[in-house]
């Protein structure tokens, strides 16, 4: 791994490739040991979330349902604050189901947060939460993230999914912005 460019900005390698399928193995484990009997549905928040929804489903052999719900919060390297819906789920399929939540990086937890409210209102029976990176530094609010990949600094990321600007999501590694 080396410094790269995607779009105007260099990023720096963070996490690699095979880090990055152990923690998700690692969650999928526990994932199956608390859901193993309750035929969840699992929500992937699109576009981030995509590797790492594939890599945690090829290790799920449990009976479970998948959909996905896309939210936009992020304009080039800052959020925000504000959540727009860009494709969600109706209430009669999120009533009464337990839930697990498949995200690619808590940060704020602004986007979450309104997420948990709406599936709420929908009559979710339960919620988890599964998030391949979290960054408690700017974490702002209280709820319990269920399954976390890694801790990291507030560094702003690329790849496995995550992106600038629509860039970087195919990158099989994890980079950090150089600033």
């Amino acid at each position: 791994m080396s410094i790269i460019k995607v779009s105007d900005k260099e990023f720096a390698p963070f996490i690699p490739q095979d880090q990055i399928e152990k923690e998700i193995h690692r969650i999928a484990t526990e994932i199956k040991r608390d859901m193993i009997d309750k035929e969840p549905l699992f929500l992937v928040m699109l576009n981030g979330a995509f590797m790492f929804a594939a890599e945690l489903f090829k290790t799920l052999d449990m009976p479970c349902e998948m959909a996905f719900v896309k939210y936009k919060s992020y304009v080039g390297t800052q959020s925000t604050g504000q959540m727009n819906e860009l494709l969600g789920i109706e209430a009669e399929k999120i009533s009464d189901r337990n839930i697990v939540i498949v995200e690619d990086i808590v940060d704020s937890g602004c986007t979450m947060n309104e997420l948990l409210k709406d599936l709420n209102k929908k009559g979710a029976r339960s919620i988890k939460i599964a998030s391949m990176m979290f960054k408690p530094n700017a974490f702002k609010f209280n709820f319990k993230i269920d399954y976390i990949g890694m801790n990291i600094g507030n560094d702003f990321i690329v790849g496995y999914g995550l992106d600038y600007n629509e860039y970087g999501r195919n990158l099989k590694e994890i980079y950090k912005i150089v600033e």
